[in-house]
């Protein structure tokens, strides 16, 4: 594992302004890996008569999280970019607990990565969402 490659997409993605302003934190980064968790924070409920986080702020994890794992791939060289990203809502999360994302970079061409991906509150056998994606792979010319 490159650790260089890994310290800079974790200061990426933790300085991206709407990931910090979501309480993001990446937990684990690596290989085609990454584990980010956001906790639950009032400000970010779609639902008052539920408390049950806006699908949004889940979508924007599970982006984050597919974008992280592509950047800690070894054979991606830079940065990256969403291309297309499909999320099934399973459930809503559980108020009161963080949510936990969880991407893998599944296969990687010369120009796309794609990633499968899953989020969590604390009952992890029943996820809050699944996603599939594909990310471009940024080439130096």
């Amino acid at each position: 594992m490159d650790e260089a490659k890994v310290k800079i997409a974790r200061q990426f993605i933790e300085a991206i302004p709407h990931s910090r302003a979501l309480g993001m934190k990446v937990e684990e980064i690596g290989d085609g890996f990454a584990r980010i968790t956001m906790p639950y924070d009032e400000r970010l409920i779609g639902d008052p008569k539920t408390g049950v986080i806006h699908g949004g702020a889940v979508s924007a994890l599970m982006d984050t999280c597919g974008g992280a794992c592509v950047m800690s791939h070894p054979e991606a060289p830079g940065g990256t970019a969403t291309i297309d990203l499909r999320i099934d809502y399973m459930r809503g999360a559980t108020p009161g607990q963080t949510i936990v994302a969880e991407a893998r970079c599944t296969h990687i061409t010369r120009n796309v990565a794609f990633v499968r991906a899953t989020a969590m509150d604390d009952d992890r056998e029943n996820p809050v969402a699944t996603a599939t994606g594909a990310f471009t792979v940024e080439r130096k010319s």
